[in-house]
């Protein structure tokens, strides 16, 4: 159960400071947001904040912020609707109904002739052969089956922003989760300490070359065959090719130097055979030190996604390899039993690649649309809606398909 709690948590954390991201920048650029969802599917929970309606969704996989003008709106007044109008006391209109008889503050019932919501703020009925025309009040709201949505008009439409204002609402989602990572990693910086900058041990394995050669914690390793050892990089570059190799470690203890001769153990290592003492580098808790560590991982994680995702492109990773929601979960599920400071770093590094993936120049997603702001940028004049609409439908077609096979191919290593 906890494990569960753990896992909705940091899927929940993932998604919600991603599209907290879009909404913040969307609404700094003037856009109205209809909605911020958390997961896909039928409502959960649901609550209406000055413009926008904050919900939680039945299925856990991804999320959204709904910007007005950015996709179809999910009500529209027709030509020949039946519907009722709440009015102001100056005259104005606050409120369409389209079930009139279920509302109890309606003043004027009719059919529609004409509604524009963007540009003239206006709705024309017929009421009893007699034609009337009411201003509309820029957050007037359209009510349908008890779902209410504000008009938008053009000024607060995504499209009507310039396209610097809309590729920092799309990006600010992405770069909050780069922003995301950062901040856990130096939380763990905090509560863990980060590593030294010397050589100088913190933990030694039991049974390992270093222990059966009575190296112990705090003793500091400052040359290995008389090779200087000024930090971590360097013994560990100095090791990989002493495997299985009697080698001479001078270190230092109580403010004496010693020297031992031992054997550093063989192991693979991203397909090469390396030598290793079992010993980890000791930490030391540094606000500073944990700033710029949080900053060194977010980069050091960012260049090995982007590097996998090269290797993806050219072929030399199948997709096969990939991982999907099961086994994301299944990976979270054996972190989170190593502890929350393992959960911590495994968020981080999940969040970073959520970034990457969404910066991804691929239809549907916020790299795609980065991608048609900036042709729009290049030509002077936007892509037409429907043609971008069309190209990011299928290109979510396509990332569903493949969300399909590697989840099989989750569900297959599962069993095996």
């Amino acid at each position: 159960m906890t494990t569960f709690i753990a896992i909705v948590l940091m899927f929940g954390v993932l998604i919600s400071v991603h599209e907290w991201g879009h909404l913040v920048m969307a609404k700094r650029a003037g856009i109205l947001c209809h909605e911020f969802a958390i997961g896909f599917g039928p409502k959960i929970l649901s609550f209406r904040k000055n413009e926008t309606l904050y919900t939680i969704r039945l299925l856990p996989i991804g999320g959204y912020v709904k910007m007005a003008g950015e996709d179809f709106e999910p009500i529209e007044v027709k030509a020949g609707q039946h519907v009722g109008l709440r009015l102001t006391s100056a005259g104005t209109v606050d409120r369409v109904y389209f079930q009139p008889d279920q509302a109890k503050d309606v003043h004027v019932v009719g059919t529609v002739d004409k509604f524009d919501s963007i540009r003239e703020l206006k709705i024309q009925l017929l009421v009893d052969d007699e034609v009337r025309v009411y201003a509309l009040e820029r957050d007037t709201l359209l009510v349908d089956q008890g779902m209410e949505i504000q008009i938008a008009p053009y000024d607060r439409t995504f499209g009507a922003q310039s396209v610097w204002k809309r590729v920092l609402a799309i990006a600010a989602g992405p770069a909050m989760n780069f922003v995301l990572a950062f901040i856990l990693l130096v939380i763990v910086g905090l509560v863990q300490g980060t590593p030294t900058d010397d050589g100088q041990i913190g933990t030694v394995q039991p049974d390992s070359a270093a222990d059966q050669a009575g190296l112990m914690a705090g003793d500091e390793i400052v040359s290995i065959e008389g090779q200087s050892i000024d930090n971590w990089l360097d013994l560990r570059t100095v090791l990989a090719d002493r495997a299985d190799t009697p080698t001479e470690v001078t270190y230092i203890r109580d403010d004496a130097e010693q020297t031992v001769t031992l054997t550093p153990q063989a192991i693979e290592q991203n397909g090469e055979t390396v030598g290793i003492l079992g010993v980890t580098n000791a930490l030391e808790r540094s606000p500073t030190k944990a700033f710029t560590t949080g900053a060194e991982t977010t980069w050091t994680m960012s260049t090995l996604i982007f590097s996998a995702v090269g290797d993806l492109v050219t072929g030399q990773v199948g997709v096969d390899q990939l991982a999907g929601p099961v086994g994301i979960v299944r990976m979270t599920d054996e972190v989170a039993a190593s502890g929350f400071i393992m959960l911590l770093n495994w968020t981080a590094l999940l969040s970073v690649n959520l970034a990457i993936f969404n910066l991804l120049p691929l239809p549907a997603l916020d790299g795609g649309r980065l991608i048609f702001l900036l042709f729009e940028a290049v030509r002077g004049r936007p892509i037409d809606p429907k043609k971008e609409g069309f190209v990011h439908f299928i290109g979510f077609a396509l990332l569903m398909l493949l969300m399909l096979i590697v989840t099989w191919n989750d569900i297959q290593s599962f069993f095996k």
